[in-house]
């Protein structure tokens, strides 16, 4: 049985009845492969790097230094100790007019660190070798970056806050980097010996602080524990413990979301390519009808033409994963192309977990979708062989679509991780298909009145030929229109997203924030901004401050289940005081306070973040101070003029005893840049950001994910095509049937020709239409709900839209139908 499966399987083969069957599962598994190859490879570096990530055994972080008892305790149990403090600041370069500065992340760090993993210094040879302690007094060592920004080399000298200090190295490694957005900016790092000589460290200063704690596993597990049940019984706040079991967090957190998010894409793919495995099957069921009856007359039981069949669609099934797994893996070196630079080290190479899932999707695709059309030769009838008019038997056909829906299905679950969100996106899936579906229906209906539209026979032999095929018109439109829509929305809608975006924001809208001004610079800083030219500089009070209390009831992050939430609640709040409503905002609820008793007025989105409503009393502990409150507005701010804005604003005679710093939002034109370097010159504990370079950072790390993604689309470009070759190609003998009887009655080769291209086009222009119009859709819900601004779609979204498709369908349809006019008229008619 299995010899005669194998030359069954070779002639067919040869005839190209296995080849397009074989593609479609490469495409769906190699789409879904290159995904898993990339995480896969991500996780096992962060599993080899795990105490490089952290630098130690275990971490303690908070908002405030580390309490004196952890220290102590610390010490008790024999474990290594080190600490860092991090925050953002100003570093400046060179004298007078010609000084530069630059937003750098300051650390400052105890001798011993790091307790795990190895700091690196660039040599003079160019080759990285290990540091060998921390910076001496007097220096730091740099990013590569602060050289290049401030026209520096080692040796020259470096001004952090107060203190000018020499650079004597260049940082390549840091172990314990992480990746929060503080991070962005290029690091200096001093000993902690230096921190005090800085003067940076003031009230309203946001730093973080770090205890890195190593040593045998029971002692640091005993050490973790007494923090954690101080936690619970003091109810600390913003004090977060990392362990080698749960990593870095905020990493983990956001390679789960991109694991997800990239695999239900590659899942799109595959959706749309099991579509065409289906077909491909259906055809191959309806081309062997006659030869099963033959097999079947010469003895075969159906048990055994089952049998048959299985052996060579496991073959192809098994060929097809490992082929397209082989794809996978070269499609995933891409995505680490880009993608790859949120991992600093070099990555271990793939297990073998990945392989095995591409190999088990393909096959879980071919049982869901191809088999359940072949399972139905067993029940080909012997006499099919003199009564050739018999159709195909339809016992199954329902299963195959029931069988398919839960086989993806259950492929869509796995890969989501989350029975919520795969939910969710299996009914998004169904309901996007459907509707679509259902618009592609109705555009093929408006068809069939163009039919008199012009006076050509290939024009009414198109409208005719798509009305007799609906079922396959539709689907070959759908799968079109997905793949086009996808790839629509992250290229020509993306552009237009981000084109309103920033005209959103107003030209002349600030780009410098200027931060950590203490109350005795205030005036001073005011003057200097006025002599530089800077008109309207508005100096707000910044207040840092927990919210502790609602209505009496203490919160904690424990008590909501989004996760911006958790984070508002699970760290200080910048707060401020003011007597009149500031620019921009705008009261939606409620009243401004008259200051005369403790009122509060909260950002809108925030308040429904938090479940915060109009009478409310909300209570903050403000460096030890509390300080309660009635929530008596809420106000909506405009978010897109990058002013300065509060989520909370208590009047001033609640917060006039409260430790304050000041901020500033300031728009510097070109000539008025140096304004920025003068003011961290003269005032060194500023922090003046920049804005500009800040958006540009995050817009070229977005870019980077976006870049990714498209490359995944273009697997889902390929299913479509695939989708609408598979229609095309099940159709090809109906088609050869009706070119030969048409060209019997007198068509012309040259009329049908046009007539093909004609049909093809026009499903790739009402596909194009249909993509081009849910990209706007979703463009507009995007700008709308999710940005907030006004946007106005470009009308060439739609004409790329059917340029793409008439070009995708042309393609597709030179495939399917190159050899529907091959054949002879008296051939065709004879064999009918």
């Amino acid at each position: 049985m299995f010899q005669h499966a194998l030359r069954m399987t070779r002639r067919d083969w040869r005839t190209g009845e296995l080849r397009f069957l074989l593609i479609a599962l490469i495409v769906a598994v190699a789409a879904l492969s290159s995904v898993s190859f990339f995480v896969d490879r991500m996780r096992a570096g962060m599993t080899r790097d795990a105490h490089q990530l952290l630098g130690a055994d275990l971490l303690v972080a908070a908002d405030q230094p580390m309490p004196a008892q952890w220290l102590q305790q610390a010490q008790a149990q024999g474990l290594q100790q080190a600490q860092t403090v991090v925050f953002p600041s100003m570093a400046q370069a060179g004298e007078g007019d010609a000084a530069r500065s630059v937003l750098s992340s300051i650390k400052a760090v105890t001798p011993g660190y790091p307790l795990r993993g190895q700091l690196k210094l660039q040599g003079a040879d160019g080759r990285d070798r290990p540091a060998g302690g921390i910076p001496q007094p007097g220096t730091v060592w740099v990013d590569p970056q602060i050289l290049s920004a401030l026209d520096v080399r080692v040796g020259d000298l470096l001004k952090v806050g107060d203190a000018g200090l020499r650079i004597a190295g260049v940082i390549s490694v840091e172990p314990d980097r992480g990746s929060a957005f503080v991070n962005f900016a290029p690091r200096v790092m001093l000993g902690e010996g230096d921190l005090a000589a800085t003067h940076l460290v003031q009230v309203g200063s946001r730093v973080t602080y770090r205890l890195l704690l190593a040593g045998a596993p029971e002692p640091v597990k005993a050490f973790q524990q007494m923090v954690e049940k101080q936690i619970d019984e003091r109810k600390l706040r913003a004090v977060r413990i990392e362990s080698l079991e749960n990593g870095r967090p905020e990493m983990r957190a956001t390679l789960d979301r991109a694991e997800q998010f990239l695999s239900l894409v590659g899942l799109l793919s595959a959706m749309l390519a099991a579509l065409a495995v289906a077909m491909a099957a259906r055809r191959f069921m309806m081309r062997h009808l006659d030869a099963c009856a033959m097999l079947r007359c010469f003895g075969m039981t159906q048990n055994q033409v089952t049998a048959l069949y299985l052996i060579e669609f496991v073959l192809v099934g098994v060929a097809a994963s490992v082929i397209g797994m082989a794809l996978g893996y070269a499609a995933h070196f891409a995505l680490l192309q880009w993608l790859g630079s949120f991992m600093p080290t070099a990555l271990p190479p793939a297990g073998w977990q990945p392989a095995a899932q591409g190999v088990a999707t393909g096959l879980l695709l071919l049982v869901g979708f191809a088999l359940p059309p072949i399972l139905q030769l067993r029940n080909v009838p012997h006499n099919r062989v003199i009564r050739r008019e018999q159709g195909a038997p339809q016992t199954l056909a329902v299963l195959t679509y029931v069988l398919g829906t839960l086989v993806f299905s259950g492929l869509l679950l796995w890969q989501a991780g989350d029975l919520k969100l795969g939910l969710l996106t299996i009914a998004g899936f169904l309901g996007g298909f459907g509707l679509f579906a259902l618009v592609a229906w109705l555009c093929l209906r408006a068809l069939r009145s163009l039919r008199g539209l012009f006076d050509s026979q290939s024009w009414r032999f198109a409208i005719d030929g798509l009305q007799r095929r609906p079922a396959a018109a539709v689907m070959q439109v759908v799968a079109l229109g997905l793949g086009l829509m996808a790839l629509l929305l992250l290229t020509v809608i993306r552009g237009d997203l981000v084109g309103a975006w920033r005209q959103a924001t107003p030209p002349d809208a600030p780009n410098r924030f200027i931060i950590n001004i203490q109350p005795d610079q205030r005036q001073a800083v005011a003057q200097e901004l006025s002599r530089g030219g800077v008109a309207g500089a508005d100096l707000y009070p910044m207040i840092r401050g927990r919210l502790v209390q609602i209505n009496g009831r203490q919160i904690s992050a424990a008590d909501y289940q989004e996760d911006r939430a958790k984070r508002l609640v699970d760290r200080e709040f910048n707060l401020s005081t003011m007597a009149e409503i500031p620019p921009g905002n705008g009261i939606v609820a409620g009243r401004w306070y008259d200051d005369s008793k403790p009122e509060a007025s909260v950002e809108r989105g925030l308040a429904q973040t938090l479940g915060i409503k109009l009478g409310d009393r909300l209570q903050f502990d403000i460096a030890g101070q509390l300080v309660e409150a009635p929530v008596t507005s809420l106000r909506k701010l405009e978010w897109g003029s990058l002013r300065v804005n509060f989520f909370v604003i208590i009047n001033p005679k609640a917060m006039r005893d409260t430790p304050q710093s000041w901020i500033t939002a300031v728009h510097l034109t070109p000539p008025q840049e140096g304004l920025g370097n003068a003011l961290a010159r003269d005032f060194p504990n500023l922090t003046v950001v920049d804005i500009g370079s800040v958006l540009r950072q995050i817009q070229d790390v977005v870019g980077q994910v976006i870049s990714a993604v498209e490359f995944l689309f273009l697997f889902t470009l390929c299913s479509g095509v695939l989708v609408l070759y598979a229609a095309l190609a099940g159709s090809q003998d109906e088609r050869v049937r009706e070119a030969g009887l048409l060209r019997a009655l007198g068509a012309t080769r040259v009329e049908l020709s046009r007539a093909q291209r004609i049909e093809v086009l026009l499903v790739g222009s009402v596909a194009g239409l249909l993509a081009a119009s849910g990209a706007a859709g979703v463009g507009w819900a995007l700008a709308h709900y999710v940005f907030n601004f006004d946007w106005t779609l470009s009308p060439l979204v739609w004409l790329a839209g059917m340029a793409l498709g008439a070009g995708c369908s042309a393609i597709g349809g030179w495939a399917g139908l190159r050899h529907v006019l091959g054949r002879p008229p008296l051939q065709t008619l004879r064999e009918a």
